[in-house]
């Protein structure tokens, strides 16, 4: 009987480090159970899509598409093993909207066989490993094709680490990236959940196996600025905001003296009508903008909202109308005073009215991203100057908070600057 319980010890043991190797650790569960693709979904399939074979996900040569996780993610540790056939491609997706492009609308890390002589003139960033078209990864940790390899991915924040055969390939803040054409091609790089999955092609068969993911996401704090961000808004009372005064050709006509004393009326009538409640920036409706009192360039905002049914407002930036705010069929984050630009939204995002909805701007030179609750809903469209309409954008002025006679509600209001070269 004793033997017999060794023996059982003993394959139970095999079991545990053939199945799930990776997954042995603290806080993590296994994504894929080596034998179905249940809890994932296939998007965009091409031939046979994913199909799984001897306890791997496999991507057969004909086969491809998104194959991702019916769950999202925010923070998180990611393990897995995968084993390339010569000149084999495929991507990890890391907080990817269901249908959206990996590489644009959320963010790939590249998983290619880069030493094949088809990938010779690949970009740096095409390496194995690289976070495709923004961060080149270093090239040794590869392992001879037809070999298993591990990969370790972690995002916290908008820190990512990758980690190939305890090798660190990558190791980058995203809040780092400023050059405006890479955030144009790959807005999703500002994403902070989304979904995980592979995103896989020709020519060759590319597997996975032992899947395993640690969640650490965290319930967030209202009124604190995650790493990077400054709170415009603490939480407490109206310090950095101030009434307004005019219009942007008008206050710079104004003598200082004209401007400080018309900005004393503009304050005084302001915080009698936006107030602080419970945390948040109430306002009742009957006066006019509510504006920061510092000047911001190019940046990353994030403002949550909430209105009633009918409800209309915007975040006016440097200045200037408006990123829109209504219940209407076509949906918010437009630019809606813009021309000769698109001013409608791609798609509508908004929540049901009444409940806390969340912008996510980003404002470089005169072109305004937008995302509306994770979704894309602006893509990187140059905003006009309403003011003058004969000049561009202005390069710097104040965040507003639109009036526009309905009752609205803000808070969690965050902004990050981005240097300009």
């Amino acid at each position: 009987m004793t033997q017999w319980v060794r023996v059982w010890a003993c394959v139970c043991l095999a079991l545990v480090l053939s199945d799930g190797a990776i997954a042995q650790g603290r806080g993590f569960v296994r994504l894929f159970d080596g034998q179905t693709l249940n809890g994932w979904t296939i998007v965009g399939k091409k031939g046979v899509g994913y199909v799984v074979r001897d306890g791997a996900i496999v991507c057969p040569a004909d086969g491809g598409g998104n194959l991702m996780s019916e769950k999202t993610y925010s923070d998180f540790i990611l393990r897995f093993e995968f084993k390339l056939a010569r000149a084999g491609n495929n991507g990890v997706a890391i907080r990817t909207p269901l249908h959206g492009h990996p590489a644009s609308e959320g963010m790939e890390i590249q998983i290619l066989d880069d030493r094949d002589e088809m990938y010779r003139d690949i970009k740096p960033w095409q390496a194995h490993g690289s976070i495709y078209g923004v961060v080149p990864a270093r090239r040794d940790a590869l392992k001879p094709v037809g070999e298993w390899n591990q990969e370790e991915i972690s995002v916290i924040g908008r820190r990512v680490r990758v980690r190939v055969n305890g090798k660190t390939v990558v190791d980058v803040d995203l809040n780092t990236i400023t050059d405006p054409a890479i955030l144009a091609a790959h807005p999703g790089l500002l994403r902070d959940s989304g979904h995980i999955g592979f995103a896989g092609h020709g020519p060759s068969e590319v597997q996975f196996r032992n899947i395993a993911i640690r969640d650490l996401s965290k319930p967030e704090k209202d009124n604190t600025p995650p790493p990077g961000f400054v709170a415009l808004f603490n939480g407490r009372d109206l310090t950095g905001w101030k009434g307004l005064v005019a219009d942007p050709p008008t206050r710079a006509r104004m003598t200082p003296e004209q401007l400080a004393e018309a900005q004393k009326k503009a304050d005084a009538a302001a915080f009698q009508h936006w107030k602080v409640v419970n945390g948040e920036i109430v306002y009742d409706g009957k006066q006019n903008n509510l504006c920061t009192v510092r000047d911001y360039g190019d940046f990353e905002l994030l403002v949550d909202w909430k209105i009633h049914a009918g409800g209309d407002s915007g975040i006016y930036l440097r200045g200037s109308p408006q990123v829109q705010i209504w219940d209407r069929p076509e949906g918010s984050g437009g630019l809606y005073n813009n021309q000769k630009n698109p001013s409608n939204p791609i798609k509508k995002a908004d929540r049901p009215v009444g409940e806390w909805n969340r912008f996510r701007i980003l404002m470089i030179g005169d072109r305004v991203t937008v995302f509306l609750n994770g979704e894309l809903v602006v893509h990187n469209v140059v905003m006009e100057n309403y003011w003058e309409r004969d000049r561009p954008i202005y390069p710097t002025g104040p965040i507003e908070l639109q009036h526009h006679g309905d009752a609205l509600w803000f808070k969690n209001i965050y902004i990050r600057e981005i240097p300009r070269k």
